[in-house]
């Protein structure tokens, strides 16, 4: 009886500690190719340079040690001569597991910057809570979005 007991307890916390181990914080920090899809701009009447917008867009992720993600995700703005707020709901997928968040920010003198809210995650982010921000980079190109990303992430147990 007392070996079946100490069998059970030590099957116990030998799944606790395994647990544990996957539970933690994690930071991903990447840059962020974003590109409209499915987007409508709309003018509004009597009002010079005030639009508002929604739709779908799609971003590549790119990490500095070469790993990549990708991002679908919905936005809308209602912006006035360029500036004004925006907010969306985006689905990051990478190898390890998928991260669902909301985000929040605005655009001013051409720059924007928000922040995430970690609503669920799948795989390796099972269940993941946390935070984000969001702060345009220099970009060369027409017709795409550059953005740095960074993602706090906390899974169950932290």
């Amino acid at each position: 009886m007392r070996k079946s007991l100490a069998a059970f307890l030590s099957g116990v916390a030998l799944v606790i500690a395994a647990s544990t181990a996957l539970a933690g914080e994690q930071v991903l920090e990447f840059k962020l190719v974003t590109k409209p899809i499915d987007y409508k701009v709309t003018e509004a009447a009597n009002i010079e340079g005030k639009t508002v917008a929604s739709g779908k867009l799609f971003g590549v992720a790119l990490f500095k040690d070469g790993r990549i993600g990708v991002k679908e995700f919905v936005n809308s703005s209602d912006l006035l001569k360029g500036s004004g707020p925006f907010y969306g709901y985006s689905t990051y997928t990478f190898e390890d597991g998928s991260i669902t968040a909301r985000y929040t920010g605005s655009v001013k003198d051409g720059k924007s910057t928000g922040e995430y809210t970690i609503l669920s995650g799948t795989g390796a982010y099972a269940n993941a809570t946390g935070t984000g921000t969001i702060e345009s980079a220099p970009n060369p190109f027409k017709g795409v979005n550059l953005l740095n990303i960074k993602l706090v992430i906390r899974t169950p147990g932290t």
